[in-house]
C-alpha cells in the first residue's frame, strides 16, 4: 500500500524508442498540467492544503510549490542543454527547497500562476525542437548520468502526472470530492 501511496501512477518507464506520437503526448500532457492542478486545489482550505498526501508525506501545498521549483529546474536544464555542449546542471535539494518558508506556509496561487506561464513557455520550446535538439543532452551530477531532452520530456509530463496524482487520490481517500 506505502508505494501505491508514494507512487500513485507508478515510477516513470522510460520507452524504448522516443517517437513522434510519444512526445507530442508527453508535450501536451505538460502543457495541460497547470490546468489541471488548479481545477484539484483551488477550492481546497488552507487545512486540507496542509494535509499530508501519505504518512511522512509533503502537504498538497508542498507539492504544488515543488512542482514550480523543479519545472523551473527543468526548463533551465533544457536551456542549458541546448545552448552548451552537453553541460553539467546544478543539482538542487528538492527536500530542503520543500521545507522552506515559501514551500510551507506561502499562499499557492502564485505557484499556479508561475505553472501557467512556465509550461506555456515549456510545450512552446518543446514543440519547436529538431530531432538533432532532441539529443541534446545534459549532465545530472546527482546520477553521474546524461540525459537527453527527449528523456527529459517523458520524465517531467510524467512529474506533473504523479504529483497531480497524490492530490487527487489523497481527495478521493477523505471524501473532498
Amino acid at each position: 500500500m506505502e508505494d501505491k501511496l508514494r507512487y500513485p501512477i507508478g515510477k516513470f518507464t522510460a520507452p524504448e524508442v522516443y517517437t513522434k506520437e510519444y512526445l507530442s503526448k508527453r508535450i501536451q500532457e505538460i502543457a495541460e498540467f497547470p490546468i489541471l492542478l488548479k481545477k484539484e486545489v483551488s477550492q481546497l482550505s488552507d487545512e486540507q492544503l496542509d494535509t499530508p498526501y501519505r504518512d511522512g508525506g509533503w502537504t498538497i501545498r508542498q507539492v504544488v510549490h515543488h512542482c514550480a521549483d523543479s519545472h523551473m529546474n527543468c526548463f533551465i536544464r533544457i536551456k542549458w542543454a541546448l545552448t552548451e555542449d552537453s553541460p553539467t546542471i546544478k543539482f538542487y535539494y528538492e527536500d530542503r527547497w520543500g521545507e522552506m518558508a515559501d514551500n510551507t506556509k506561502m499562499p499557492i496561487e502564485s505557484s499556479l500562476t508561475l505553472l501557467g506561464g512556465l509550461h506555456f513557455r515549456l510545450s512552446y520550446l518543446m514543440n519547436s525542437l529538431s530531432v538533432s535538439d532532441l539529443n541534446k543532452s545534459f549532465i545530472h551530477p546527482e546520477h553521474n548520468a546524461s540525459f537527453q531532452i527527449k528523456e527529459v520530456i517523458g520524465t517531467y509530463a510524467w512529474h506533473g502526472l504523479h504529483h497531480l496524482a497524490h492530490i487527487t487520490e489523497l481527495k478521493k481517500r477523505k471524501g473532498w470530492q
